[in-house]
């Protein structure tokens, strides 16, 4: 799906638009009991957006810029009912890199072709050991749901229907 998005938006109202976004698509083949669950995750550091990379390069160069620095991760999500309700929320999480060579960085892109992540990098993979020294927020939220958060609004949404 295309993921532009208008340019008056920052941050964690970017990744909330994309997450509704996506979920407009879906829009009309709900049935009345079912929940839709969208998310985007989106990298920011300061207030430069590094959203997926387009090519190898590009992710050399979000990672490079993102080395040895702190960024924020926003993670948005959608939960749109079949009778049309929608919820919209996000998450932050703060993300510490220590310095890493140009060699490390390469040998990360190749290997794990980061291509589909925010930022060129998925906390889960071999970067997230070797690169991330600190978190401030939710490990899940950078690799793209809070869970925690889901989990709050679901049982907004349908109380009761939940086993807790």
């Amino acid at each position: 799906m295309d993921e532009s998005f208008p340019a008056h938006l920052r941050r964690a109202e970017i990744a909330e638009f994309l997450a509704a976004h996506k979920a407009s698509a879906y829009r009309v083949e709900l049935a009345p009991d079912e929940v839709l669950l969208t998310a985007d995750t989106i990298v920011c550091l300061d207030e430069q957006v590094l959203n997926k990379p387009q090519d190898e390069e590009e992710a050399v160069r979000m990672l490079t810029q993102l080395q040895g620095r702190a960024h924020d991760v926003y993670t948005g999500v959608c939960l749109l009912t079949g009778t049309g309700h929608q919820v919209v929320f996000s998450d932050q999480t703060q993300v510490h890199f220590r310095a890493l060579s140009e060699a490390e960085i390469r040998f990360y892109v190749q290997r794990y072709q980061p291509l589909d992540k925010a930022g060129a990098y998925g906390a889960q993979d071999w970067i997230g050991l070797a690169a991330v020294t600190r978190l401030e927020g939710s490990y899940f939220n950078v690799m793209g749901l809070p869970v925690h958060r889901v989990w709050e609004e679901l049982t907004k949404l349908a109380p009761g229907l939940l086993p807790c």
